[in-house]
C-alpha cells in the first residue's frame, strides 16, 4: 500500500457538521451571485474582456490567473486579519474575474441559450461536486497530494497554452484539459481540508471551496457552450 493510501483514524460521523454546513452554504452562495453576475456581464463591454485578452490565448489565461489568484491573496488576507473591508475587495475581485470570464463565453448567444447554457453548467458542476466530496468522504486517507498535482495541473497547462498561442495550436487543448483536471483536484483537497481541518477559519475553508468550484464551473460551461452549438 502506497504512502497515498495510509488510512487515517476518524471519530467522524455520516452527517455533516455545521461548520462543514456553514462552508457549503457560504461557498454556494458565494457561487450564485458568479453566475448571476455572468448573465448580468454578458450584456456589457465587459464580455468583450474575454475576446481582448484571448485573441493571444496565453494573455488571456495569465491575466485571469492573475486576478484569481490576487483576489484568492487579498480576501484569504482579509479574513485572516479579521478586516471585513479587506476580505470584500478580494472577494470582488474573484466574483468580477470569474464573472466577466463567464460572460465571455456566452455574450454572444441568444439570452434563452444562455439561460439554458449557466443552468444545465450548474447541473453538471454540482454533480461533478456531489462525486468529488462522495469519494473523499468516502476515503479516511490523506489527499494532500491532490493539493500538490492540482499545482503541477496548472503549471502543465500554463506551458502547454503557452507553446500553443505560439508554434502548435493543437496543445490548447491540451493546455484546457490541464488547468481544468488542476481544479478538480484543487476542489478535491479542499472538500478534504474541509473534512479534516476542524479548527481551520470557515471563512478561509469557504474561499478555498469557491475559487475550486468556480474553476471547475467556467472551465464546463466552455464544454457545454461546445456542445449546444454542436446540436445548433
Amino acid at each position: 500500500m502506497s504512502s497515498y493510501e495510509t488510512r487515517r483514524e476518524t471519530d467522524r460521523g455520516f452527517g455533516l457538521s455545521r461548520r462543514e454546513v456553514a462552508v457549503i452554504g457560504g461557498a454556494s452562495g458565494l457561487m450564485a451571485i458568479t453566475v448571476a453576475l455572468m448573465y448580468a456581464f454578458a450584456t456589457t463591454p465587459i464580455a468583450e474582456v474575454n475576446r481582448l485578452v484571448f485573441s493571444v490565448p496565453i494573455v488571456g489565461v495569465l491575466v485571469y490567473g492573475a486576478a484569481i489568484t490576487i483576489g484568492d491573496l487579498i480576501a484569504e488576507r482579509g479574513v485572516e486579519n479579521g478586516s471585513t473591508g479587506t476580505a470584500f475587495v478580494g472577494m470582488g475581485i474573484l466574483q468580477v474575474a470569474f464573472a466577466a470570464f463567464g460572460a465571455g463565453v456566452i455574450a454572444f448567444l441568444p439570452a434563452e441559450t444562455r439561460v439554458t447554457i449557466l443552468g444545465a453548467t450548474a447541473i453538471v458542476t454540482a454533480v461533478l461536486l456531489a462525486l468529488i466530496s462522495g469519494y473523499v468522504y468516502a476515503r479516511s486517507i490523506t489527499f494532500e497530494h491532490w493539493g500538490r498535482f492540482s499545482i503541477y495541473g496548472f503549471l502543465g497547462g500554463i506551458v502547454a497554452i503557452l507553446v500553443g498561442s505560439f508554434v502548435l495550436s493543437e496543445l490548447l487543448l491540451v493546455g484546457f484539459a490541464l488547468i481544468f483536471l488542476g481544479f478538480i483536484l484543487r476542489l478535491g483537497y479542499e472538500i478534504w481540508q474541509v473534512r479534516d481541518n476542524r479548527n481551520a477559519s470557515v471563512g478561509l475553508q469557504t474561499i478555498g471551496v469557491y475559487v475550486a468550484v468556480a474553476g471547475v464551473f467556467v472551465h464546463v460551461l466552455q464544454l457545454v457552450r461546445a456542445y449546444v452549438l454542436s446540436q445548433q
